[in-house]
């Protein structure tokens, strides 16, 4: 990753006039940082797997145990070195299990049972189509891809979280504290990150640009589909277009690319 002379100028000049500025400010300046991110140091790579835009489908039929959920939320952390602090008030979570009640909030009706409430979902990043923590990024560390995908730059991170603020979902995470300390079994291929940064699902893009499917999915026994959902004949477009599926606050209008495939039944 690198940036020229001038995108360098340009973005400490914003990030200095954040001290001055008000939101306007801070809006403007993080949507066109973040465009400038995703044009000029990422892109789709051309030797792995790409898409034009990529989407994930929850079967919720496919997780009835804890270790379905467990399976999927240790492959994350041990292939992105996700520390376990060992508490709540510091977690770091990218893939982890939340009830209806909070996946779904604002969504329920008054009829529903406390046992249906407490259900149990898979939640991420829900890599929207319309990313409000892009916009609120005054640095442009979170940007949106050209594939979809609403992924990250540690270096670029100065800890605002005025991202995390932005986010209706909640799903980004703040290191509190080095979380290096906290990382079970370090996986060396993978950068770890340093107390005061940002982080969340990124879809595996480093996977993805070796032409591996994201590790979550690898070990979701068909619980986790992932695809291309401008391409007909991938999987998540015909599940998509012949089953009833939800996504999370979708009165929101940010259009999550995670749908839930609630009520089971096999894939289309």
């Amino acid at each position: 990753m690198s940036i020229n002379r001038r995108q360098f100028l340009r973005r400490a000049g914003i990030v200095t006039a954040l001290g001055l500025g008000g939101s306007f400010v801070i809006n403007a300046a993080g949507s066109k940082l973040a465009e400038a991110a995703a044009e000029s140091t990422y892109g789709t790579s051309t030797q792995g797997l790409a898409a034009k835009h990529w989407a994930m489908v929850v079967d919720m039929s496919k997780f009835k145990s804890k270790d379905d959920f467990k399976r999927v939320s240790q492959a994350c952390d041990l292939i992105h070195n996700v520390p376990d602090i060992g508490n709540t008030k510091d977690e770091i979570k990218w893939i982890w299990e939340d009830d209806y009640e909070h996946t779904f909030s604002g969504g329920e009706n008054e009829y529903l049972t406390e046992s249906f409430k407490e259900l149990p979902f898979v939640v991420m990043c829900n890599h929207c189509e319309n990313p409000p923590c892009v916009k609120a990024c005054p640095t442009g560390a979170t940007f949106k891809r050209p594939d979809g995908i609403v992924d990250m730059d540690y270096h670029r991170c100065i800890g605002c979280r005025f991202c995390m603020g932005a986010c209706p979902f909640s799903a980004r995470s703040f290191n509190f504290r080095n979380p290096r300390p906290f990382i079970k079994e370090n996986n060396p291929d993978y950068p770890t990150r340093t107390q005061g940064v940002v982080e969340k699902c990124i879809f595996c893009v480093e996977r993805l640009a070796k032409g591996q499917k994201p590790a979550c999915v690898e070990v979701s026994k068909g619980g986790l589909i992932f695809g291309d959902l401008d391409d007909p004949n991938s999987e998540v477009r015909k599940i998509i277009s012949s089953k009833f599926t939800i996504r999370r606050k979708a009165e929101l209008g940010t259009q999550p690319s995670v749908y839930y495939l609630v009520g089971g039944g096999e894939h289309a």
